[in-house]
């Protein structure tokens, strides 16, 4: 029986234990997951609680995932280069810290949508914890290069020199978009949940795949898109089930069928 949860705060919204106990069916692995809602200062405290108890991983959400960056005593190189972590596997003494974020992105991408990212060029609105997450997952796809513009050209810059070594970067302020398309667009700024749009040139949109990490609604950045002639509009509830069930498969070593549990969670 693997003894798994998710911790947050809010966390009764999470769709993370209808996602796992589908994975569970699926691959015949008993599977007991729940919710936690750890006090905002609290989060060690809880997850030391569950790891007695007999946990065997859990995942992280919200506003908890630089403390379990702390917490972990080992670290795998996509949650060095996240500087977060959402999944943590209990191997005896040690806690395994990884980051499913950036691969159920590509993942999603890549194998439901079938966009290749080889030799394209992504433009990723944003340089906060979420676009730090999925840069090194996008790298190794080998895009022509991946572009971050965001408020504060400084943040963009400081990622773009943390990540140089790992592929083709540049970072500037979003003034400095230009009005010519590009091929991969991604909304990490957390404009969606203020039912904002980021003021960026309305050209690069242009028959571009446009990736709001958001999900659940649509967002003015799809409405963006749509204006603006892209060729593909998609919300993150893909990423969502997909560094889910990378989470599972950090655990179970078996990797779950998504495309199911996304049709279930559509309706």
């Amino acid at each position: 029986m693997y003894n798994l949860a998710v911790f947050g705060n809010p966390i009764a919204h999470s769709l993370s234990p209808t996602i796992h106990a589908e994975f569970a069916q699926q691959t015949g692995i008993e599977v007991n997951y729940d919710k936690i809602l750890a006090p905002i200062d609290g989060f060690n405290h809880k997850a030391q609680q569950f790891i007695d108890e007999g946990a065997t991983g859990f995942n992280i959400t919200v506003p908890f995932k630089l403390d379990a960056y702390n917490f972990a005593t080992k670290l795998t190189l996509n949650a060095k280069t996240a500087g977060a972590v959402n999944t943590i596997k209990v191997e005896g003494s040690e806690l395994v810290g990884e980051n499913t974020d950036g691969i159920g992105l590509v993942n999603d991408l890549v194998n439901n949508l079938g966009v290749n990212l080889k030799d394209k060029t992504i433009l990723i609105l944003g340089a906060g914890g979420a676009t730090q997450g999925i840069l090194l997952p996008l790298l190794k796809e080998n895009p022509k290069r991946v572009m971050i513009a965001n408020r504060t050209a400084s943040k963009a810059q400081q990622l773009q020199q943390d990540f140089a070594q790992y592929g083709n970067t540049c970072g500037f302020g979003l003034e400095k978009i230009k009005n010519e398309p590009v091929d991969v667009i991604i909304n990490a700024t957390s404009a969606s949940l203020d039912g904002k749009m980021p003021n960026i040139a309305n050209g690069c949109a242009d028959g571009a795949i446009c990736y709001d990490l958001m999900y659940g609604k649509q967002t003015p950045f799809m409405d963006w898109a749509k204006a603006n002639n892209a060729s593909m509009i998609v919300d993150g509830l893909g990423m969502l089930v997909e560094q889910a069930a990378s989470s599972f498969e950090f655990w179970t070593g078996k990797k779950p069928n998504t495309q199911k549990v996304m049709e279930n969670l559509r309706r």
